[in-house]
């Protein structure tokens, strides 16, 4: 069918925003693996700057809070994400260290060195891998962090139904070996890349769509873009739960590196 191949970006940006803002994440992951992400993370105190870039409606922002020192500053392209992030901060009395704002990762209006932390759970494809760890290199102090997840293949080989589907959709997917290096390339020294387990895409991102599904299709109903979104994020499921051996999201950890860049 002619939707299944249609990529996220070709669909209507306020249904999309509407759609996710249902949903605790806007990605695959789980509170477990942002702690467990933060444990590679050295030096963070109360005076610490932390960057968090594409982050939704904040639900790995205030895990992070919860579990680390430091002021936290959520970045997102969507308002309404922001002010819902905001909310969420406000709820768990966080207002006064995690702040969102609107704005776009490819437009910082940043110090360099000002941070200490940049994290982006399932946004860096938004500006691409390489592009997001070059740029933003610069905004991070020395020895400073980087913290992100990215979708990444587990084989050279896959089959040709899904490694169509994610060269039409994220042609930057690659090897985990060739993530990590270009990490270094970037100019970190790279900590730790681990495999986000099933249950991340499975219990934390799949299962909680199904019921925002049938609320939104019928807020919608006789909606053909509204209803081809929902099939394609359908597709997408059916396809992690066939293919999940070959791909997943990699959470890839890296220290800001003392020489600089050509």
């Amino acid at each position: 069918m002619e939707h299944e191949n249609k990529s996220i970006h070709e669909f209507d940006v306020n249904l999309i925003c509407e759609y996710f803002s249902r949903l605790e994440r806007q990605g695959p992951g789980s509170p477990e693996i942002t702690v467990k992400a933060l444990s590679f993370i050295d030096n963070l105190t109360a005076e610490s700057q932390i960057l968090d870039l594409g982050c939704g409606t904040g639900g790995q922002t205030m895990v992070m809070a919860q579990h680390a020192p430091g002021d936290i500053t959520g970045i997102d392209l969507f308002p309404a994400f922001i002010d819902l992030f905001n909310a969420n901060a406000a709820k768990l009395n966080l207002q006064e260290r995690v702040k969102g704002v609107a704005g776009s990762m490819d437009n910082l209006p940043f110090r360099e060195g000002e941070f200490d932390l940049i994290w982006s759970e399932g946004a860096i494809y938004n500006i691409g891998f390489e592009r997001g760890l070059n740029e933003w290199r610069k905004f991070l102090n020395p020895g400073g962090y980087i913290a992100v997840t990215e979708a990444s293949w587990f084989t050279e080989e896959r089959p040709a139904e899904v490694n169509d589907f994610w060269m039409d959709a994220y042609p930057e997917i690659n090897t985990i070996p060739n993530k990590v290096a270009q990490m270094q390339k970037a100019g970190y020294i790279p900590v730790a890349s681990f495999i986000l387990p099933e249950n991340c895409w499975t219990e934390h991102f799949y299962a909680p769509q199904i019921a925002a599904q049938e609320v939104f299709l019928k807020k919608y109903a006789g909606n053909k873009t509204a209803e081809e979104f929902i099939a394609s994020e359908r597709h997408e499921a059916q396809l992690y739960n066939k293919y999940k051996a070959y791909y997943g999201y990699v959470f890839y950890i890296g220290k800001k590196n003392g020489y600089p860049i050509d």
